[in-house]
């Protein structure tokens, strides 16, 4: 059963309006407003599937009333006739339309025209219900293949995270670590949810690129030649060789390519300087350089986080963006920041 809402101050019209639909289309349901306001709030109460607008109406009359209902999302789709017996000229009509009526009849008019224009109008509501109702399934349907996919995404930047401990047994903890840092800094400055969680599985597996350099050079308790440091210094490159074919929906292939470059240019493997360098890309160099110097190395023992955070200082604006270093010396200095163990920590989601 089909319901309309009849909006007009004139009690006498109403009945008539009753009366017609009783006779005519006895099936449908009619409920009655005297005013603009109570018209609109019953159309967001009871949600007719159409409306009869009286145009000339006290206080709000129904050009206003049909903009309301139009601008209203919860509303918007139901199909307006605009009656009048005041304005029968054509530029009443089009200020009707242009208001968002669907429909207009001026009276005196016939029941088989009204009761026409009803069903008309029964009729466009009815099909576009249904194609909004398709297309919300559709996209429902889009989402969780989304869902479904990210998931995948995620499994599988999570499977890349534990061949690379399984690989190098001393870092073993230390990508989610960094993954920590990175996020609580990304969270600081304001990145957006999807930069968020790019940053977070770059870090996760920053160090990918390795998997091209032999473990005894990772390893190597000495100073490397430069011919093992340059060998060392392609892993961005190889990293970004892995990753930059994966359809994942985040740049994580770019920001782990450039987490080696400086502010000053001096970085590598592309010499990039200040805004040529992804703000994702400037956090995980910040919090790359932190968990390496606070973890033991073959080559040297662990530094204190005083160093670390002297270190920052003393390259801030340099090697390391000014931002991030003042973010992450605020959350360790004031904040109390503190790592998880890998178990404890969720990633961002």
């Amino acid at each position: 059963m089909s319901t309309i809402l009849a909006i007009d101050d004139n009690q006498d019209n109403l009945l008539v309006l009753g009366a017609y639909l009783k006779q005519y289309l006895p099936s449908h349901r009619l409920i009655k407003a005297q005013s603009g306001s109570e018209g609109i709030e019953k159309t967001i109460t009871e949600k007719p599937d159409t409306i009869l607008l009286d145009v000339n109406m006290p206080g709000m009359d129904g050009y206003t009333v049909c903009r309301k209902l139009k601008k209203n999302s919860q509303t918007k789709h139901i199909p307006v006739i605009m009656i009048t017996a005041i304005h029968t000229d054509i530029e009443s009509k089009v200020k009707g339309i242009d208001a968002g009526a669907d429909a207009f009849i001026y009276k005196p008019f016939q029941p088989a025209e009204l009761i026409s224009q009803i069903k008309v109008m029964l009729r466009i509501k009815k099909a576009e219900d249904r194609l909004r109702e398709e297309k919300e399934t559709l996209e429902e349907k889009v989402r969780e293949r989304t869902r479904a996919l990210e998931n995948s995404q995620r499994a599988a930047i999570q499977t890349i995270a534990r061949i690379l401990e399984i690989r190098d047994p001393h870092s073993s903890g230390v990508q989610y670590q960094i993954a920590q840092l990175s996020e609580a800094i990304g969270r600081k400055v304001g990145l957006a949810k999807k930069q968020l969680e790019g940053l977070t599985y770059a870090a996760l597996i920053n160090d990918i690129g390795k998997l091209s350099i032999p473990t005894d050079i990772l390893n190597k308790p000495g100073k490397l030649t430069n011919i093992e440091y340059n060998l060392v210094k392609q892993h961005p490159c190889s990293a970004y060789k892995m990753l930059r074919d994966l359809p994942y929906p985040w740049p994580i292939a770019d920001i782990i390519l450039q987490h080696h470059e400086n502010i000053d240019g001096s970085g590598y493997p592309d010499g990039l300087k200040g805004n040529e360098i992804l703000l994702e890309a400037k956090i995980l160099r910040v919090t790359d350089t932190v968990v390496a110097m606070l973890s033991h190395r073959p080559y040297r023992s662990q530094y204190s986080l005083d160093e670390v955070l002297q270190e920052l200082k003393e390259n801030s604006d340099k090697i390391y963006d000014a931002q991030v270093v003042d973010v992450c010396i605020e959350l360790f200095k004031k904040e109390n920041f503190s790592f998880l163990s890998k178990e404890k920590y969720e990633l961002v989601s």
